[in-house]
């Protein structure tokens, strides 16, 4: 029997897409020890209906699936306005379908075989940073962001520039929020793997520059001579410093 150690205001539920027919049950039945409300899918195809027919706290989701795989699932549901946390299930030997997962905006991954209570664990974590990420953006966070000729519109998750609407990822916009949101403050990739992706594991640091390659093309009138997005060498990156007037 696991603990519950999660403080949960209202029932959360969660999606399983996992073709394992005997791990998806025991899933199931663990989550409902906690007094999650648990729905399961077998197969891609019927997976991906589910979640976008339906509001879901958290989807478990596996990578290798019949009729469509975890990361393509993975890329239709953060390709939706909407968010919704994503813990996918890799194997051992698939570490290019975890980096890639991760890359498409997962939330967090777990290595098969592994144990109920480490999974358990997982959910529980992403649903009280979830929770506190909300709590904390009802306080304290403002309507929009002004930084040079930058305008981060938090609530409609908008980012312009001169006036001009720039196409970012889900995630490209979390980390350019967290940048924002903490200008001057210099970030070791690793930390900001644990503020904006919620982990921290040692060879995922590319993912962070990835992300930040693909930020300082878009935002960036000169991605080599950022004004923005600044690299603190042989430490990290930091949001450049404005003043008043956004110069």
């Amino acid at each position: 029997m696991i603990i519950d150690d999660y403080n949960k205001e209202e029932e959360k539920s969660i999606l399983i897409i996992e073709d394992n027919r005997e791990l998806a049950q025991l899933l199931e039945m663990h989550l409902r020890d906690l007094s999650f409300k648990v729905d399961i899918a077998f197969d891609g195809l019927s997976g991906v209906k589910k979640a976008e027919a339906d509001t879901y706290d958290l989807v478990i989701l596996d990578i290798m699936l019949p009729g469509l795989d975890g990361l393509e699932i993975c890329k239709r549901l953060r390709s939706k306005s909407s968010y919704v946390p994503i813990l996918m299930l890799t194997s051992k030997s698939s570490e290019m379908d975890r980096v890639v997962g991760l890359e498409l905006g997962a939330d967090d991954y777990v290595t098969k075989p592994f144990s109920i209570m480490e999974l358990m664990a997982r959910v529980k974590a992403i649903m009280r940073r979830v929770d506190s990420m909300k709590n904390h953006e009802k306080e304290t966070v403002p309507d929009n962001i002004r930084a040079g000729e930058m305008v981060i519109d938090i609530e409609k998750r908008i980012v312009t520039l001169k006036g001009n609407t720039v196409d970012v990822t889900l995630k490209e916009f979390d980390l350019l929020l967290h940048f924002a949101q903490h200008p001057g403050r210099v970030y070791t990739r690793s930390q900001l793997l644990d503020h904006v992706w919620g982990y921290s594991h040692e060879g995922y640091e590319h993912t962070v520059n990835s992300h930040i390659n693909r930020l300082r093309s878009k935002i960036e009138d000169d991605p080599a001579q950022p004004r923005y997005i600044l690299t603190v060498w042989g430490v990290g990156y930091k949001f450049a410093e404005f003043s008043s007037k956004g110069d």
